[in-house]
């Protein structure tokens, strides 16, 4: 597949380049052609949501989503209501923002089965939904390796996220495709095409997983560093119907501790060659 020539669909999130602040973020991605930003709620804790959305609505830069929301599980009906609530609040700062998006990290807890976590993370997504509708700001749920099990996610294929969408079916709910979580699923190809055949294909995040992992959360590698076959994964992507942007989401202690600027030009080249 041939090379990316430009930057108009390349989205960076805030939480790769984690020691700029959003001010820092906004001008140095804009100065580097970068045409989207998906928010990180730390990002804008300091100065409040309706702030942050003045300030990036002053930059030629598109809000592709916010993150994150979700960790519906629990074993405490309390906890549980607790999420919801902190659900709602973060889709009125998305909205305050002008995030279309908000990400899903849907949680999972140890204390209790997986079949269990699931369906609590369902009537979660469930009762909140209408607020969503309300504030205009979609949910997108995002599979996690399932190395994330026992906490993190309970959702660990395209697949299980597919069926969730697909059985709340509401378009205002659909799934992330993160290809550090879902590049290793059988059936890869077939689970993106029905993303796409049911319009719920709301976001495409890339990076690339490095073997071995020298941390499982905190070790992601650029584009190109890793085993994941990028191309392939895009050409599926754009095959579906997904025209949205390319969002680069890195954790990375490596990538944190060096130079941003130098950092965020290797983001860009990597992009180019081996997105």
């Amino acid at each position: 597949m041939s090379k990316i020539k430009d930057t108009s669909k390349l989205c960076v999130h805030t939480i790769t380049t984690k020691p700029w602040g959003l001010e820092e973020a906004l001008d140095n991605y804009c100065k580097n052609g970068v045409a989207g930003i998906s928010v990180w709620q730390n990002a804008i804790d300091k100065m409040g949501a309706k702030k942050a959305g003045k300030l990036i609505k002053s930059y030629p830069i598109e809000v592709v989503s916010y993150v994150r929301g979700g960790f519906f599980p629990a074993t405490s009906k309390k906890k549980r209501q607790q999420a919801i609530d902190h659900n709602k609040q973060l889709l009125e700062e998305a909205a305050a923002i002008n995030a279309p998006l908000l990400v899903l990290v849907v949680g999972s807890s140890p204390e209790q089965s997986l079949e269990k976590s699931r369906k609590q993370i369902q009537e979660g997504i469930e009762s909140i939904l209408p607020f969503a509708q309300s504030v205009g700001v979609k949910l997108a749920i995002e599979p996690l390796h399932p190395m994330y099990a026992h906490s993190r996610s309970a959702v660990n294929t395209l697949k299980q996220a597919n069926d969730m969408a697909e059985s709340i079916n509401e378009e205002f709910v659909g799934a992330v495709i993160d290809v550090y979580h879902v590049w290793w699923e059988e059936g890869l190809k077939k689970e993106i095409a029905r993303c796409g055949k049911n319009g719920n294909l709301f976001a495409y995040h890339i990076c690339d997983f490095k073997a071995p992992l020298e941390d499982f959360l905190n070790d992601r590698g650029l584009m190109g560093e890793g085993c994941i076959d990028l191309k392939s994964i895009r050409k599926w992507v754009e095959k579906a119907g997904f025209k949205g942007f390319h969002e680069v989401e890195i954790f990375s202690h490596r990538y944190w501790e060096m130079n941003q600027h130098q950092f965020l030009n290797k983001i860009i080249k990597s992009y180019k060659e081996f997105s």
